[in-house]
């Protein structure tokens, strides 16, 4: 059976790998004879890099999660198992569906993160107007009912 500490550590342990693997990816995939400042940083790149390092974390978690499901026997473990796999299938599609409504909206690229009641949006764009942000927080807060305070909106 997974306590709720067990829960939290699991999902902690999750989140700093995403982490360490997005820091890993951009220090390893980086030229290594120039070194580019950060400044001159592409932003297609960055955001192309954060969705590809966001997904494979999300497909450990869930090969975890599937692993667990498969070598249990403990059938309150199953269910508890089966439903984060349900509720972290369920926020991956809602923020394709929100990264779409936005990139609708005008935005050239975005990657849109959630957990728990609290949503990241990282669009692509020089000059974010208030809006642009006023736009991204009306879409967010329609599709999802949360708080205009626990979104968090950056431009890249």
């Amino acid at each position: 059976m997974l306590t709720k500490k067990k829960k939290i550590f699991i999902l902690a342990g999750m989140v700093a790998l995403l982490v360490v693997t997005g820091c890993l990816n951009l220090f390893l995939s980086g030229n290594k004879n120039e070194n580019v400042p950060t400044a001159n940083y592409n932003s297609s790149s960055f955001l192309t890099s954060y969705r590809t390092t966001k997904l494979e974390t999300r497909q450990t978690m869930l090969n975890y999660y599937y692993s667990i499901v498969e070598s249990s026997s403990d059938n309150e473990q199953i269910t508890e198992t089966n439903a984060l796999i349900s509720n972290l299938a369920g926020r991956m599609e809602q923020e394709t569906v929100l990264e779409g409504m936005i990139m609708a909206s005008g935005f050239e690229d975005c990657v849109v993160t959630s957990a728990d009641d609290s949503y990241t949006v990282m669009v692509k764009s020089d000059n974010l107007t208030s809006d642009n942000v006023a736009t991204i927080l009306s879409i967010l807060v329609k599709q999802t009912g949360v708080s205009a305070t626990n979104v968090k909106i950056s431009s890249v």
